[in-house]
């Protein structure tokens, strides 16, 4: 679990050689090449050649050993249903020692390089593709905000000029905060792809120190900040002040978790609204429909649409494309056929003139009509937030090609109708159909209103992957849905959440009126923190001058303030259950960031090498014992082969000091074991297994395994699989000593003799040959790990132990909140260490078998 200083494996019932697995797979594998000379000298060991002991009498796991492609390791489950593909199997670098060197570490804790997430940029006929995709998840929303535009702006029928002054700031107002705030500015502001004000707030802590780390992942984060001396007097200044505040740093924290829950409660709210209205317009062709059937048919449409998010964003957006595309295709050509037809003189509305005449004539009355104009652009927050499922270029592609002058010519084709009939504003898009497009119009704006929550549905999975990665929420399973683009997830745990939610908001309201007096806040405060936070990016990350950015800051912050208040007027009419829920998922979500920081700072003492425990004691032999600090008592050796799981991959586990403080003894061979997910689809083969060896401590190893989000792990004996990878790390640095040998002997008898190059290779080949120990009694040349006495004498060490005893030793961290902590304090942390007792782990349980299996408990104060 989350709260386990390592992962805790789940015992089993069965015997002592049960499989074990992270995921239960039978892959089918092509016959091994036996004439492998370098897969033929991995094996002799493990049959126990070297050191006389016969591991395959130990049944099962030895057998594994004996074959090592049955043991197991990390594979991608194309590679192993392909046919005609051989598997990626569990060697590691051997049979590449060149390009694996770099992973084989002293101390083990340098082997996080080459994974770290990277932004995806795509061309040609991918991007087109892409672009295509986001049609139909993206646009959604503010594509079908054409139906209710007009009819939620005007109360009564409106006059010419009324009509041009609104549709003059409806144009204006999606041009300059949808194109030229999100599309030309706010979409680069991108935290390695991903998009949303908490990936802005990611950003920012990149390039200024604003926030506390979670130990583990310092290493994985790549900080980008500036010198000082790079940066311009005010932007130095205000990075400063930035750094030094703590109300700053809480501030801008508090930013970032509210608009990630203010987008989570249009999440909910979305949705039902969205079908619901859908269902409604059924109306037009049966007016006695019940309110009842309404609501039943619309919650029957919303399990639906959660049911098919497993499928993935690609598919649905595949899916739901088409659907979206003609839709808008639909609003463009009757707005041209409007236009033609009515009054072509809207067209005037371009002019801003009109825009301000509106503020200007109508003052108090204009302000108040804001709320109804702020539908234009509503999901224009799901834009930036379901830029990393989809990329920067993909949905300018998308909006200004086709998307822009769709919704631009469905509102300007509305006006010249209504301004021909101004009754027809209550229902614009339907009474300006043109004739004998009714019903097929109709068809095609319900199917739109029903994929409309679409957008906000990824928004809400692509912001959860966010916030849990700066340890905002507890760890949840999260699928990626698509090797070709990355940023494509699904979040089961938040799906049928949101389908609840989304169900009860429709029971408890059924009517669009009430829920469309919820809607606007959110959009508004989140495109006004995007604001914010975009411009501490352009100041602190892309180091523009503060005179550049004052100027578009002023006008984007007047815009968005001057909605913002607008949309204010709609709290006590219904945007206050928007603005309850996403206070109540904001203290949530700071609240276990307040206890993740708790414990981190418990676990702080935990963090240190293995050489500030464990000493060699000169006085007796390089006898190990414990530092002085620690007792300074000597330690026993115990008989076997300890894995120890470890989930920080970094310094000491906490487990094993626990162990060999408490027990005052340590295995004759211990593991650190630790799997590690990368931020790639795979791993390639030989850059799976880091191995590294604690020069401080006799027999101790880290083992880190790297896995990609579409990789399985597949371990029948995890044990085997460790010992293989253990024993292969002890050849390999054997090899290289013994090469390294060679070359200096060779250098050296080139330079003295100043032979040709056939000399030096024939004085190399004598040196081979006339190695101390390098032919056995019938004159073969032995292996390398036989030739040299070091690697001779850890086999040797690693054979026994692995013969011995196999233990599995984990950790069972326990929190104990400290004695006289004040109320709110000891409120706050007994809710997080609940939430942390009962939330899933981060990587599956492993089914190990209870005869091997070691629980090691301690406990914390926080």
């Amino acid at each position: 679990m989350d709260n386990d200083t390592t992962a805790a494996p789940k015992p089993s019932s069965g015997p002592t050689n049960t499989t074990t697995t992270i995921r239960i797979e039978e892959p089918s594998f092509p016959p091994k090449d036996t004439n492998d000379p370098d897969r033929a000298r991995d094996r002799e060991p493990a049959t126990g050649v070297s050191t006389g002991v016969n591991f395959r009498s130990r049944g099962s796991s030895m057998s594994s050993c004996h074959r090592p492609e049955l043991v197991g390791g990390v594979f991608n489950p194309r590679s192993i249903i392909s046919r005609g593909k051989r598997p990626a199997d569990s060697r590691s670098s051997h049979d590449n020692g060149t390009s694996q060197s770099h992973l084989d570490i002293e101390e083990g804790d340098d082997w996080r390089g080459g994974y770290e997430k990277k932004k995806q940029v795509f061309k040609g006929r991918t991007l087109l593709w892409l672009a295509y995709q986001s049609v139909g998840v993206i646009y959604g929303d503010i594509g079908t905000s054409p139906l209710y535009v007009f009819s939620s702006t005007f109360t009564a029928p409106p006059t010419h000029r009324d009509l041009l002054q609104v549709l003059s700031v409806v144009i204006w107002s999606i041009t300059i905060l949808v194109t030229f705030k999100y599309i030309f500015v706010i979409l680069h502001a991108d935290n390695e792809g991903e998009g949303g004000t908490f990936s802005c707030y990611s950003l920012l802590t990149r390039f200024a120190n604003i926030t506390e780390r979670d130990p583990r992942e310092e290493v994985t984060v790549r900080m980008e900040r500036h010198l000082t001396n790079d940066l311009k007097p005010p932007t130095r200044s205000l990075r400063a002040k930035l750094e030094g505040s703590r109300f700053t740093h809480v501030l801008l924290k508090i930013i970032g978790v509210l608009a990630v829950s203010m987008v989570m409660s249009d999440g909910v709210l979305t949705p039902a609204q969205s079908v619901l209205g859908a269902v409604q317009g059924l109306s037009v062709v049966k007016p006695d429909i019940s309110k009842s059937t309404v609501t039943g048919t619309t919650c029957g449409i919303l399990v639906l649409l959660f049911l098919i998010q497993p499928l993935g964003t690609s598919k649905i957006a595949t899916t739901f494309a088409p659907i979206v595309i003609v839709w808008l295709g639909l609003n463009f050509s009757f707005g041209i056929y409007n236009l033609v037809t009515f009054d072509w003189t809207v067209l005037k509305a371009f002019s801003p003139y009109f825009a301000f005449q509106f503020f200007i004539e109508h003052k108090t009355r204009a302000w108040k009509m804001l709320g109804g104009v702020l539908l234009s652009f509503t999901g224009v927050e799901a834009l930036f937030a379901d830029l990393g499922a989809f990329s920067l270029h993909a949905i300018q592609l998308s909006w200004m090609c086709y998307t822009y002058p769709c919704l631009l010519l469905a509102y300007i084709g509305q006006a010249a109708y209504i301004s021909h009939h101004p009754d027809a504003y209550t229902n614009p898009f339907f009474n300006a159909a043109p004739p004998g497009t009714l019903y097929p119009s109709l068809v095609i704006a319900i199917l739109a209103a029903i994929v409309a929550s679409q957008a906000m549905i990824t928004a809400t999975f692509q912001l959860i992957s966010q916030i849990m990665k700066l340890s905002y929420c507890p760890q949840v399973k999260v699928v990626h849905t698509s090797q070709t683009f990355h940023g494509q997830i699904y979040v089961p745990f938040v799906n049928w959440l949101l389908m609840l939610g989304a169900i009860l908001v429709t029971a408890v309201y059924g009517d669009t009126v009430k829920l469309g007096n919820a809607y606007g806040v959110c959009v508004m405060f989140v495109t006004f923190f995007d604001t914010c936070m975009v411009t501490l990016v352009s100041l602190i990350v892309w180091k523009l001058s503060p005179f550049l950015v004052f100027v578009p800051w002023l006008v984007f912050a007047s815009v968005d303030g001057l909605y913002l208040s607008a949309a204010l007027i709609k709290v006590p009419e219904g945007a206050w259950f928007t603005l309850t829920l996403s206070g109540i998922l904001t203290s949530l979500f700071l609240l276990w960031r307040f206890g993740k920081e708790n414990q981190w700072r418990a676990e702080a003492e935990d963090r240190f090498k293995p050489s500030h425990l464990i000493v060699k004691d000169k006085n007796e032999g390089g006898r190990l014992r414990l530092q002085p600090v620690w007792g300074g008592d000597p330690l026993s050796s115990l008989r076997g082969f300890g894995i120890f799981f470890d989930k920080t991959g970094v310094m000491t586990p906490a487990v094993f000091t626990h162990y060999v403080t408490k027990f005052v003894a340590i295995p004759e061979v211990a593991v650190f074991f630790h799997l590690h997910p990368v931020e790639a689809p795979t791993v390639l083969p030989e850059e799976r297994y880091a191995v590294s060896h604690f020069t401080a401590v006799p027999g101790c190893y880290r083992l880190v395994i790297k896995h990609g989000f579409m990789d399985q792990v597949i371990s029948p004996d995890l044990a085997a699989l460790i010992y293989e990878q253990i024993r292969r790390f002890v050849v390999r640095q054997a090899t290289e000593r013994m090469r390294a040998l060679e070359k200096l002997r060779t250098g050296e008898d080139t330079d003295c003799e100043g032979e040709g190059e056939q000399e030096a290779a024939k004085g190399e080949t004598s040196h081979r040959t006339e190695s101390s120990g390098a032919s056995g009694p019938d004159g073969v040349l032995l292996p390398v790990e036989l030739r040299d006495e070091e690697a001779a004498a850890e086999l040797a060490r690693l054979d026994r132990a692995y013969a011995s005893k196999i233990l599995y030793v984990v950790g069972k961290e326990q929190m104990r909140i400290k004695t006289g902590a004040p109320i709110a304090r000891r409120f706050m942390l007994s809710v997080f260490l609940w939430i942390r007792d009962n939330t899933r782990a981060k990587i599956a349980n492993l089914q190990l078998a209870t005869d091997r299996l070691v629980e090691v408990g301690f406990v914390k104060e926080i």
